[in-house]
Formats: structure tokens, C-alpha cells, sequence
């Protein structure tokens, strides 16, 4: 039996630039000590978890989406506690809203610009929008390059400016008067600024309070969260926050069904919880400070200071130290090849106080 050759493949429908891109990659921890993706290390106390289930097991599975989601969306507003005039926005996480914001902005020749090392979807969505890209490298010591990124805004005038407040996989707060000044000349030009705030329990500051405090100059200025870091991670839930006009018309390019019932009740269950979680939070705090001084103890580790919920530490030889951790079942993540800032360097979860003992042991093994 011949086979026709001259059949066209059906890869040729599927764009070449993204035939040539590389897949969002989620490494495989089974059987690991899981300290790469900033998850929260806690789990619902036992009868906690008893109640969430019993709460989705009412759950109307068999309707689409509705009043449920759009109490999430009320419950989520009044625990960010934006400014007066703003509203919010769901997502399927952070990642389908960076998605949409790029579909959203997909005018002719319009661009999106962000400081680097940086959060990957940045850059990602805007090449799957076929949107142009701009990143602009951190100082050696991984703070804003001010000029560099105000003689960014200037020659390309992007659509979008995100600023990750702090930043992944630095774990870095950036200076504040910084950011206001890149905020205003990215307004100065019309275009919009995304403080992505995934790590904000972990933070000893909001650009919120900011906006609170002077919401006129942040008109343009868009504040996006997750629950994510909260310690929900498996429930997918992000939500941006903006000016009512503003994100009426961004929210117009959001699939209407986006947010799962059972997602939106797992949410309003842990906002009703809320103080679970900010005393988890605070326990990850604490053991982030603690992580942080026996790393510098370290001979060999450089630790670089943190107010998220991981840590970046410059080693020797990161490829080995990250090999050498894997064989003792402890899976961390290897960054230092997503840019020349971060050579040798490693991104560590903080986890609970065994956990983190366990991964010493691991790297200093490993070193």
C-alpha cells in the first residue's frame, strides 16, 4: 500500500514561530522533596478539609458558571480593598490574564516591556499575540535600572510596562520612588502599567496602599494578584484590579465561563479562612529569615535577599549543586541559564522548618 506524499502535513496550519518555541516546562517530582515552583508547603488542617468537602460535594456541577463566581469576584474585591471607582477581574490563574491583557492590547506595532530576569509569561504572551517583546536587564545586584528602562519606555512606547512587585525568580521589592517614576513615564506616553503582585502575602509592601493613597496618578495602572501563593495553588484563581472603565473593556476578550464552580468555592472557602493562611504565611515569613542566614553560612553560597516566598542563591556550580540535590530527593529549581544575571544561580521554596532542613542537608552535600 503506497503513501501519498504529496498529502501537505497538517503542521503546516501551525505557526512556525511557535513550531520553534519551547513548551512552559513543569519538571517531574515524584518522589521529591517538591522546593522549585513557590508553592505554599501547608495543607488545610484535617477538619478543615473535612468541611471543604463536604461544601463541594453541594456544589451544582451539572450548571455552568454564575452567581457563585460573581460573589468570588465581591469577596475578592473586599479582602484587596482597592481604591473607590476600581473593580476586578477573574482568571484561570495569573497566567490567562497576562494572556488576555496581551490580547487586549494587540493594537498594530504595539509592544510589551518588562525588566529581566523575569516571570517567563511576560515574554511568552506576547509572542504567542504576536506582540513585540522588550526586556530590559536588572543591575548586577538585581535592582530596577532605572534609565535604562525610562530610555525603554521612550523608544519603544509599549502597550504594556510589567513590573513583578517583588520579582520572580529574584525575590526582589524594588525601590519604590523607582517605580513611581517608570508608573508616570509609562502614563506620559498612554500606556498601561501591570504590578504583578503573585507574592504579596510574603511582601512587607502592596503598591495598593500606594494607589490608596494617590489614585489619580495610577488611572493607567493596573494591580494583578493570585491565589496561587495565597495557598491554592491547585485551584488556578487570579484576579486583576483596575479602574471600573479600564478593565470593563479588558474583561470583554475574557471566555465567559473561565472560573470553575468548583474553583470559585474553594476560593470563598479560604477567604473565609483567611486568617489560616495569613498564619501560614507568616510561618513561611519566618522561616525564609531563617533560611536566608544558615545559607550565607554556607561557604560557597551567596543568598540574595527576599520578600517572597523563595529564595536565589549564586553557588559554585549550579548544574551540579541542582543534579547533586535531585539524587537526595530534593528537587529545587536550576535558573542559571535563563539569563546572564543569574549564573550559577538556584531558586529555593521556602517550605516548613523539616522541609528546609532537609534541603541544607541536600546543598551542602551537594556543593
Amino acid at each position: 500500500m503506497s503513501t501519498d506524499t504529496s498529502t501537505p502535513s497538517p503542521l503546516a496550519r501551525i505557526r512556525q514561530d511557535v513550531q520553534s518555541m519551547h513548551a512552559y516546562a513543569v519538571q517531574d517530582s515524584a518522589g521529591l522533596l517538591k522546593l522549585d515552583a513557590m508553592e505554599n508547603p501547608h495543607r488545610l488542617p484535617d477538619a478543615l478539609q473535612a468541611e471543604l468537602g463536604r461544601r463541594l460535594g453541594r456544589v451544582a456541577i451539572n450548571r455552568y458558571p454564575g452567581a457563585r463566581v460573581a460573589e468570588l469576584g465581591a469577596a475578592l474585591h473586599a479582602h484587596a480593598a482597592p481604591p473607590a471607582g476600581w473593580s476586578l477581574m477573574l482568571g484561570n490563574g495569573s497566567d490567562e490574564l497576562i494572556s488576555l491583557l496581551a490580547m487586549a492590547c494587540d493594537v498594530p506595532g504595539a509592544s510589551i516591556l518588562a525588566p529581566l530576569p523575569g516571570f517567563v509569561m511576560y515574554a511568552m504572551s506576547a509572542r504567542l499575540q504576536g506582540l513585540a517583546f522588550h526586556g530590559v536587564p536588572l543591575t548586577p545586584d538585581f535592582a530596577l535600572d532605572e534609565a535604562a528602562m525610562l530610555a525603554a519606555i521612550e523608544r519603544h512606547r509599549p502597550a504594556i510596562l510589567y513590573l513583578a512587585y517583588p520579582n520572580n525568580p529574584t525575590g526582589t521589592l524594588w525601590d519604590a520612588g523607582s517605580i513611581a517614576r517608570l508608573i508616570a513615564a509609562q502614563g506620559r506616553q498612554g500606556g498601561l502599567v501591570v504590578m504583578d503582585e503573585a507574592y504579596q502575602p510574603f511582601a512587607a509592601h502592596s503598591w495598593i496602599e500606594v494607589v490608596r493613597a494617590a489614585p489619580e496618578p495610577h488611572r493607567h495602572v493596573l494591580i494583578m494578584r493570585t491565589l496561587s501563593k495565597f495557598g491554592l495553588a491547585g485551584v488556578r484563581i487570579g484576579y486583576l484590579m483596575g479602574e471600573a472603565t479600564l478593565l470593563a473593556e479588558i474583561d470583554k476578550v475574557r471566555p465567559p465561563y473561565n472560573v470553575s464552580v468548583l474553583n470559585a468555592e474553594c476560593a470563598l472557602f479560604a477567604l473565609e479562612h483567611a486568617d489560616v493562611f495569613a498564619a501560614q504565611a507568616a510561618d513561611i515569613r519566618a522561616q525564609r529569615a531563617q533560611l536566608l542566614q544558615a545559607l550565607a553560612a554556607l561557604p560557597g553560597v551567596t543568598p540574595f535577599p527576599s520578600q517572597a516566598n523563595m529564595v536565589l542563591a549564586r553557588v559554585p556550580d549550579a548544574a551540579r549543586v541542582f543534579a547533586g540535590m535531585r539524587a537526595r530527593g530534593v528537587l529545587i529549581k536550576n535558573v542559571s541559564t535563563m539569563h546572564a544575571l543569574l549564573a550559577n544561580c538556584v531558586r529555593l521554596t521556602v517550605g516548613t522548618a523539616d522541609e528546609n532542613a532537609q534541603m541544607l542537608a541536600a546543598l551542602q552535600a551537594s556543593l
